[in-house]
């Protein structure tokens, strides 16, 4: 049975003041240079505005253990043994962090129950500005057949485009829910761990494929 779960109320926090502060970034480059590729100033007055807030951390070594590297996420398993830790590099933003903000957001309005909190801001190995996000350790957890990943996404009002390329709600686009972004833990929940949002009709599927490993290999 699909749990009934809601994000914790103080998950916008620094969600909400980082994509504030940087959106008044994008309006300021945009006011003096007529363009919204403002990405590379955004992260640095970004990572300025982490530190004087005490939003930035510089030992990476309180995440836990490092055990894996994706396409965009540097995963650490959290000392509490309760958590996931991601340094988040931003990889998916495309010109500006934008889209990043925006699905964070939709990913905690869709899947509660793996929900994303960020807790601020730090270098991953590659010496690049990461956001750093926690979320919940799925237990005993399964690979998603693609078939309980489709059944899913119509349960949730999304149906599929370009032959399950990607699903759709005609507000949101979500890529890259694949069997290793999809887990079924042992209370025969989905939990949807890693996936790409964009608004839809905002260009997302070129965007998705300039972007991913899959598609530039």
């Amino acid at each position: 049975m699909k749990r009934s779960i809601t994000c914790p109320r103080d998950l916008g926090g620094i969600l909400e003041s980082a994509s504030a502060f940087a959106r008044r970034v994008l309006e300021e480059i945009e006011a003096l240079a007529g363009t919204t590729a403002c990405k590379s100033v955004q992260l640095v007055r970004l990572r300025k505005w982490a530190q004087e807030h005490g939003f930035w951390f510089s030992d990476r070594s309180q995440f836990g253990d490092f055990f894996d590297r994706g396409s965009e996420n540097e995963t650490y398993f959290a000392p509490d043994g309760k958590n996931i830790i991601k340094l988040n590099d931003f990889r998916y933003s495309d010109d500006n962090l934008t889209s990043f903000f925006e699905r964070i957001k939709a990913h905690n309005k869709y899947f509660p129950d793996c929900c994303y909190r960020m807790i601020g801001f730090t270098e991953n190995r590659d010496g690049k500005v990461c956001a750093v996000l926690v979320q919940q350790f799925v237990r005993d957890a399964r690979l998603a057949t693609k078939q309980e990943i489709h059944d899913e996404f119509i349960r949730l009002g999304f149906h599929p485009e370009d032959n399950g390329e990607y699903y759709t709600n005609g507000q949101h686009d979500i890529f890259d829910a694949v069997d290793g972004n999809v887990l079924v833990g042992s209370d025969g929940n989905l939990y949807f761990i890693d996936t790409i949002i964009y608004p839809s009709d905002t260009g997302g599927y070129e965007t998705y494929q300039s972007l991913s490993p899959r598609f530039s290999r």
